[in-house]
């Protein structure tokens, strides 16, 4: 395919725009739908006339049906896209920079995909739909899958098209004060419901002291068994955030962000590392700590943005991970980082 592609940039570059235009076109009905051409075109940036012309084709292509309510993919478009990402990741040496990262991060598997999640809600969603895909691939009956919360997450949660209901989903950590939807309790849950499997939660908040911990241990038997499941998980799946933002999440104490800020540029799990992958600071949790990875299946990281670069490289430097599934926008910024 490579060889394709460089053969159409030297005889047809026009071809080559067109296919990522359609493909473009393509993902944001897919993950819109129903949506109307004057809604498509505002989301895009294009003319409405660019719309129109991209559009007409792909339906008489059979890849989009109209209705009332709007553009739609159809089954064909679906398997359709899969192939195209593919197509456009050679595009953009996407590839290839997969195989670099992987080796210069000491990850067995990176994956990334086109486009920048920060500017573009479709890439999100992407990531979200490609980390379903991969983890799909690890899923087994009677596994216990740990997820963490964030934004990421809830994407991830909602693209899940899998269904084995053996197994069970619990929270990789306790609860910040956060957005409700962000919440891994939630994430978990909604997890759970869209594999038709179970759940169990963990109604403990982050950061609470040691003693404290210790005591809702002593009391609540179910604290200890959900803890027991999570640091045992066949799969862990979880975000990565920025240091000095987590830390503002967390509702840390002003000298404590402080020193965070300072000394950290990523986060994962409660766990706040300097750019050498050096782990700095540790937040309380009944969930994981880092030397808990080692009893983990497979660990999956999932992250995108140009400004999450750092804390990525941070955050696959400290080890453990098998899976990082990131944007293109952040795989660049990570290339110049490195």
């Amino acid at each position: 395919m490579e060889k394709i592609i460089r053969l159409q940039r030297k005889i047809a570059p026009d071809l080559v725009s067109v296919v990522e235009e359609r493909y473009n076109i393509l993902k944001h009905i897919q993950y819109a739908q129903p949506i109307g051409r004057r809604a498509l075109a505002a989301v895009l940036g294009l003319s409405e006339r660019v719309v129109r012309a991209d559009v007409e084709f792909l339906k008489e292509a059979g890849l989009v049906d109209f209705s009332g309510l709007g553009m739609s993919v159809t089954e064909e478009g679906h398997n359709l896209i899969a192939d195209l990402a593919q197509y456009v990741g050679i595009l953009h040496g996407l590839t290839k920079l997969e195989s670099t990262l992987a080796e210069t991060l000491g990850i067995k598997h990176v994956v990334i995909v086109p486009g920048d999640s920060d500017s573009d809600q479709a890439v999100l969603r992407e990531l979200g739909r490609t980390a379903t895909g991969i983890l799909s691939e690890y899923l087994q009956d009677n596994m216990v899958i740990a997820v963490s919360g964030g934004s990421t997450m809830a994407t991830l949660a909602e693209t899940i098209s899998t269904s084995l209901p053996t197994v069970t989903v619990v929270p990789a950590r306790g609860g910040l004060g956060e957005q409700v939807e962000y919440q891994a309790n939630i994430i978990a849950a909604v997890m759970a419901a869209k594999l038709g499997g179970r759940y169990r939660l963990l109604h403990i908040p982050d950061g609470m002291s040691e003693e404290a911990l210790e005591a809702v241990r002593a009391s609540d038997p179910n604290v200890a068994e959900v803890a027991d499941m999570i640091k045992h998980a066949d799969v862990l799946i979880h975000g990565v955030g920025e240091a000095q933002t987590m830390a503002l999440r967390r509702s840390h104490e002003p000298d404590i962000i402080h020193y965070i800020t300072q000394n950290c540029v990523g986060e994962a799990l409660g766990h706040y590392f300097s750019l050498d992958g050096h782990c700095v600071y540790t937040t309380n949790s009944v969930g994981f700590r880092l030397n808990d990875l080692a009893e983990v299946g497979k660990v999956i990281a999932v992250a995108g943005g140009r400004k999450k670069a750092e804390a990525i490289v941070a955050v696959t430097r400290a080890g453990s991970q098998d899976v990082l599934i990131i944007d293109e926008a952040a795989a660049r910024a990570i290339q110049s980082i490195i």
